[in-house]
């Protein structure tokens, strides 16, 4: 019988899996209950990706300009993650987009084509995300810290807004079912003190992170809640690319 400490070593590896195309190097015993416990170790598994990009960045910034080590670093984060959270953001934006009753809106967010509205989505949040990098400093800090703070956020929309896709092929259905409050807040408390800590290297982290949060936790999950009734797995990878980009104006505003 495994123990306590190995089923959450499983379900970090489950859940860095499954927002990643890292190799998970652990044999995982899947079920649903692992499944839906790794959903806590989102913020972490943002760490690790911003690991990735912050030592990539000061790798490259060494031998390119800074522009262009920050575009190979975006492209090293949508290969790594498999534009997982993009594509959530162009469906949900084609679903409350072109879609004008709950059904329809449900219906075109499983279509797997790309329509005007998430087109125009994605290039203007990749576009908005590249121009705020360039403003921010020190930047390995903020791609540190920023996939890992901007994680909390859906696990707030899972916790309080219900969830409206309800196939048995849904990815997101064993995530999302009965996640409990013990683990957000869990989830939370790592989030809070990471953001402490990175505010020794930016002092303005702290209330940027807890406005972003809390900002689109609110306007993200009401917009969700009157369109579509509660939340989906795209919904809640935009949340992921919507909260990034306002920790990152909020940065560069303060």
């Amino acid at each position: 019988m495994k123990t306590t400490l190995e089923r959450e070593w499983q379900a970090f590896w489950l859940c860095l899996g499954f927002i990643s195309r890292i190799p998970i190097p652990v044999r995982i015993d899947y079920s649903q209950r692992l499944m839906n416990q790794s959903s806590v170790y989102f913020p972490v598994a943002g760490l690790v990706l911003g690991a990735f990009y912050a030592l990539a960045y000061t790798v490259l910034v060494g031998f390119l300009p800074q522009f262009v080590s920050l575009v190979a670093v975006l492209i090293l984060h949508l290969w790594i993650t498999g534009a997982f959270h993009e594509d959530g953001l162009a469906d949900a934006m084609d679903a409350l987009g072109g879609g004008f009753t709950v059904e329809k809106r449900l219906a075109i967010m499983k279509d797997s084509r790309i329509g005007t509205y998430g087109t125009v989505a994605l290039f203007g949040a990749l576009a908005l995300k590249l121009a705020l990098l360039v403003e921010v400093e020190p930047v390995w800090a903020v791609l540190l810290l920023a996939p890992a703070l901007s994680r909390l956020a859906p696990l707030f929309l899972m916790a309080l807004v219900p969830y409206v896709t309800d196939t048995d092929a849904s990815k997101t259905k064993p995530v999302a079912d009965t996640f409990s409050g013990e683990r957000l807040g869990a989830a939370t408390l790592f989030s809070v003190l990471l953001a402490g800590a990175g505010s020794c290297w930016l002092p303005e982290l702290m209330t940027a992170f807890v406005l972003a949060t809390a900002v689109v936790g609110v306007l993200w999950g009401r917009q969700l809640h009157r369109a579509l009734g509660g939340y989906t797995g795209d919904a809640l990878g935009a949340s992921v690319v919507l909260t990034e980009l306002a920790l990152l104006t909020a940065l560069v505003a303060l």
